[in-house]
C-alpha cells in the first residue's frame, strides 16, 4: 500500500507540470551531445585508462545506464532510430542510402518533437549522419528551427592529410595525430562545433524561448585525427593485448566483422593483414587503443569548454553514442556486429529538477531508442504515445519507452529487461564485395536479429528479403548465446549446450514475437 501512495504521488507531480497550448512556463533547456563510435571509455564508468574529467562532472551530477544497447551498430540507421524512436526494421534504413520520411513513413523526430512544443532546435556537427539518410538536409525544416550547422573542415575528414614521417608525403592514415596550423584553415571539425555551440548558447541568453541544442562530435570516430599533444597523455604500454584476443569459440561466420574501413586506410594497408581473420600487429593494437583514448580525452576537454557556457541550473544534459566500438575484443575492431562492445553505449542524464540519490548508476538493460520518449517526459511535454502495432503508420509515436520512472527511482517500475538489436549481413561469410560490413539494402539475404536480457544475449541470423522487408525464421544461418553471468565478454557462444536448449527456445520465441514473419 506505501509502494501505491508513493506511486500515485509521483504520477500526480509528473502531470502538475503547467503547459499551455502555444505558450512554455519554465521549461528547462536541453544539451544532447552525441560522440561518434564511442564505446564507454570514461572513467566514472569504471574505464581506469580513461582521462575524462569533463564527461565525469555530468556522470558525478546525473543518472548513467550502464546497459543501455543502440538498435543497430552502424552510424545512420542507429542515429535515425534514436531521433526518430523506431526500429531499423520500421525506418527501414540498414544502410544510407534512404530517407525514412520517402520510405517508410513521415515520422516525428526528437528536435521535431520539441519544436511542435515551443523549443527553438538546433543542430550542430554530426546529429543526424549527413546525405540521402537525412533528406541532404539534416531533416530541416521539419526537426530544427535554425538551419543546421557543419563544420567547413568537415570535407577534409577523410581526405590524405596526415604526414609519413618517413617520406613527407600526405596520406590517409588510421593514427594520425596532427599539428593544428598545419591542418586546412588550421582547426579540426570538433573545434569548430564547439565554438558554434558556445556561440549559439552565448546568443540564446536574449530569448525567452528554450532551447534544443544538439551537438554530434565526430570523434573518437576513425581516423584518429586529433591534436598530437593529446597522445602524450595516454602511454600506449597502458593498453596491453587483452587476454582473450580471438574469436569466440562456436562462433557462425555470419557474425564476423572483418573490420573493412580499418583496413582500408594507408598505414594499415601497408601491414598485408591477412583476410578476413587475420590478426593485427601487437604494437600496432597498442598504438590504435592509445590513439582511441586519446581522442576520447580530445571530446572530453571540448565538452568541458562548451559547458563553460551552460547554466546548469534550467538545462537538461544528455551525454551518448551512435553505437559502441570494439578494441580487440573477439580480435575484432570497429563495430559492425551484434556484441555488446558494439552495441553498448553511454547514457548519461543530468537534470536540475531531480534530486540526486546516494546512488546514480542505473543497471537495467535499456534502448537507445528510449531516449525520444526520456527526453519528452523529463522536459515535462505532453508524453508521446507509444505506438500501437508492428506496422507503425502512426507519425507520432515511438517504440521506446520512457526511462523517467528509472532516472525518480520508482518503485513502481516495471520495465522489462530487454533491449533488441540487429545487423545485416549479405552472406554466410565475410566478403570485400559486396561489403559484408556495410551491405547496401539490395544486398541483404541474412538480418541478425539480437536479444539482450540481463542475463543473456541471444542472436539469431535469419533469412531477410530486401524488396518486402520480411523475415524467414525457417532459415537459420546461425545462432549465438552468450551467458553474461559467467562469460561477461561474451566469448563463448554456448548456444549447443544441451541443457541450454530451453533457454534458447524461449529466446528465440520471444525474438519471433517481436521481429515476425513480415
Amino acid at each position: 500500500m506505501e509502494s501505491l501512495k508513493i506511486c500515485l504521488a509521483l504520477i500526480l507531480v509528473l502531470v502538475s507540470v503547467p503547459f499551455r497550448s502555444g505558450q512554455i512556463i519554465n521549461r528547462p533547456n536541453v544539451l544532447l551531445l552525441v560522440l561518434d563510435d564511442f564505446r564507454p571509455a570514461i572513467k566514472s564508468f569504471g574505464d581506469t585508462k580513461a582521462i575524462t574529467p569533463n564527461i565525469d562532472r555530468i556522470v558525478n551530477n546525473g543518472y548513467y545506464f550502464t546497459n543501455a544497447f543502440a538498435q543497430q551498430s552502424i552510424c545512420a540507421p542507429s542515429r535515425n532510430s534514436f531521433l526518430t524512436g523506431r526500429r531499423p526494421d520500421t525506418t527501414k534504413l540498414y544502410d544510407f542510402y534512404s530517407y525514412w520520411r520517402e520510405s517508410a513513413g513521415n515520422f516525428t523526430t526528437l528536435p521535431q518533437y520539441f519544436k511542435q512544443n515551443g523549443y527553438l532546435t538546433k543542430s550542430i556537427g554530426k546529429v543526424f549522419h549527413p546525405g540521402v539518410s537525412s533528406n541532404f538536409t539534416d531533416d530541416y525544416p521539419l526537426s530544427w528551427t535554425d538551419e543546421p550547422y557543419h563544420p567547413s573542415t568537415a570535407e577534409y575528414m577523410n581526405e590524405p592529410t596526415c604526414i609519413d614521417m618517413a617520406t613527407g608525403n600526405m596520406t590517409n592514415d588510421l593514427l594520425c595525430p596532427v599539428v593544428l596550423p598545419l591542418q586546412p584553415e588550421g582547426t579540426l571539425p570538433d573545434i569548430q562545433s564547439t565554438e558554434e555551440a558556445k556561440n549559439f548558447l552565448k546568443s540564446h541568453r536574449n530569448y525567452s524561448s528554450p532551447y534544443f541544442l544538439a551537438v554530434g562530435y565526430y570523434k573518437p570516430h576513425i581516423p584518429f585525427k586529433i591534436p598530437m599533444e593529446y597522445l602524450k597523455l595516454h602511454e600506449n604500454t597502458n593498453f596491453r593485448t587483452l587476454d582473450l584476443d580471438y574469436p569466440p569459440y562456436g562462433l557462425p561466420t555470419v557474425a564476423w566483422n572483418s573490420y573493412l574501413d580499418i583496413r582500408s586506410r594507408d598505414d594499415m594497408m601497408a601491414l598485408n593483414i591477412s583476410y578476413p581473420f587475420g590478426p593485427i600487429p601487437e604494437l600496432v593494437k597498442l598504438k590504435i587503443r592509445q590513439h582511441y583514448y586519446a581522442a576520447v580525452t580530445y571530446i572530453d576537454t571540448l565538452i568541458g569548454e562548451l559547458l563553460k557556457d551552460v547554466n546548469f541550473e534550467n538545462t537538461i544534459i544528455v551525454i551518448t553514442s551512435d553505437h559502441g566500438w570494439a578494441l580487440g575484443e573477439h580480435a575484432e575492431w570497429s563495430k559492425y556486429s551484434n556484441y555488446d562492445v558494439a552495441l553498448n553505449v553511454p547514457l548519461v542524464v543530468y537534470n536540475p529538477l531531480v534530486k540526486l540519490r546516494s546512488e546514480n548508476k542505473i543497471e537495467t538493460v535499456v534502448e537507445l531508442l528510449d531516449l525520444f520518449p526520456t527526453l519528452v517526459d523529463l522536459a515535462g511535454l505532453p508524453p508521446i504515445p507509444t505506438c500501437k502495432t508492428n506496422r507503425i503508420v502512426e507519425e507520432t509515436c515511438v517504440e521506446g519507452k520512457s526511462l523517467q520512472p528509472l532516472i525518480y527511482g520508482d518503485p513502481c517500475d516495471s520495465l522489462l529487461e530487454e533491449a533488441f538489436s540487429q545487423y545485416p549481413r549479405p552472406g554466410t561469410y565475410p566478403s570485400i564485395h559486396p561489403n559484408s560490413d556495410k551491405p547496401k539494402l539490395y544486398q541483404i539475404e541474412i538480418m541478425g536479429y539480437s536479444l539482450r536480457t540481463k542475463q543473456y544475449r541471444y542472436t539469431a541470423w535469419i533469412g531477410f528479403d530486401p524488396n518486402n522487408f520480411t523475415r524467414d525464421w525457417s532459415e537459420i544461418y546461425g545462432e549465438e548465446l552468450y551467458d553474461h553471468t559467467i562469460d561477461p565478454k561474451e566469448n563463448m557462444n554456448i548456444v549447443n549446450r544441451s541443457h541450454l536448449a530451453p533457454v534458447v527456445e524461449w529466446l528465440r520465441l520471444r525474438l519471433q514475437e517481436k521481429f515476425c514473419g513480415i
